[in-house]
């Protein structure tokens, strides 16, 4: 008799939830452009967005007011996104660079860096004000 570990599996995969969002439409339009414009005629709707989960790490959000200067982030960061600024003692994060681990969230001993839930943060331009938080 031939054992087939895989059946198990496969059959479990049809009856799961999918793990990933949805595509906004229902079927794949002949083009983006095209199918936008008869969204915003009124013609095709959007599936609503899926939130984001609780502990979400998304970009880092900065108050630079309750910030010490004590650089503990700039040491933990693994991907060197935190950059100190020696003028104003704050820090510049570059989201380009982050890889979102949080380390610097969890040791910031004022709790002055949170991640978001935003996590649109496609650019073409690296040096982009939205990829820089200061």
């Amino acid at each position: 008799m031939i054992k087939l570990p895989s059946v198990p599996m496969v059959l479990r995969q049809l009856f799961k939830k999918p793990a990933t969002n949805f595509f906004p439409a229902k079927n794949l339009p002949s083009t983006i452009t095209g199918f936008l414009e008869s969204v915003a005629a009124g013609k095709a709707t959007i599936h609503p967005p899926i939130p984001t989960p609780v502990k979400y790490r998304g970009k880092i959000l900065y108050d630079r007011n309750t910030c010490i200067g004590c650089k503990m982030c700039i040491r933990v960061c693994p991907a060197n996104a935190i950059e100190f600024i020696p003028e104003t003692k704050r820090i510049r994060i570059w989201v380009t660079q982050c890889v979102f681990c949080s380390q610097c969230n969890d040791i910031c001993p004022k709790d002055c860096l949170h991640m978001s839930s935003d996590f649109l943060l496609a650019t073409e331009d690296r040096f982009n004000e939205n990829m820089i938080v200061e």
